[in-house]
């Protein structure tokens, strides 16, 4: 696939390396330009380009940058993608340690939902609560016993496909977590964010979840 990568931070940084390595055509972009991006295109063979162009012609887009500048992406970066892309999105929301106060999220809307409606485009939540560094240390093989899995949000099912298929070949079980307005489940501060754990257990994470969200993830 052609893949876009808005964001080259922890999260960013380590997709680009996996899917490159798997073969895919990675462009990868952050806020401070192409040229910042030097040394991650040395290692890994993607490209590096603006925020405002990485998306041209690609099949799938992840945003991975903190939640407070999703509001200051280009406008229209997502115009010369692919008419079917599908959008990822592994924020999370910070209030008191980044983001400071987004009213919406506060009020009950999903960090994902804020992200969609802020972009103009549905997106597919995934890759929020891992660990950066398990994206390497921790893939492995369809069989083995020790293979973690990620729980994958989104409304349209042939994008959340895409993106499942995607974490099955990065190394890990993928887990249908719902739609995009229960991807409450998979937030900051919920048992299966940041759980290292096989199919079962973030299953039952997932339905252990509680809705409210906690004091020290409100603003």
């Amino acid at each position: 696939m052609k893949i876009a990568i808005i964001g080259a931070g922890n999260i960013g940084g380590n997709l680009t390396r996996r899917l490159t390595s798997l073969g895919h055509e990675v462009t990868v972009a952050n806020s401070r330009g192409p040229e910042t991006l030097a040394e991650l295109v040395a290692e890994t063979g993607a490209s590096a380009a603006d925020a405002g162009e990485a998306a041209e012609g690609a099949d799938l887009v992840v945003v991975t940058i903190p939640e407070c500048k999703v509001p200051l992406l280009p406008v229209g970066f997502l115009d010369g993608a692919n008419e079917e892309v599908v959008v990822v999105d592994t924020g999370n929301y910070y209030p008191q340690q980044r983001d400071g106060l987004i009213a919406a999220i506060e009020d009950g809307l999903t960090e994902s939902r804020w992200v969609s409606n802020q972009i103009g485009f549905p997106v597919v939540k995934a890759f929020n609560g891992i660990y950066a560094p398990n994206l390497i240390k921790r893939a492995r093989p369809k069989e083995a016993t020790d293979r973690l899995a990620l729980p994958v949000a989104g409304d349209d099912p042939r994008a959340k496909n895409v993106v499942m298929d995607l974490i099955e070949e990065l190394g890990f079980d993928a887990v249908d977590a719902g739609s995009i307005d229960e991807s409450w489940r998979q937030q900051p501060g919920t048992p299966v964010y940041g759980m290292d754990a096989d199919g079962d257990s973030v299953r039952q994470a997932l339905a252990d979840a509680q809705s409210v969200r906690l004091p020290e993830w409100r603003a």
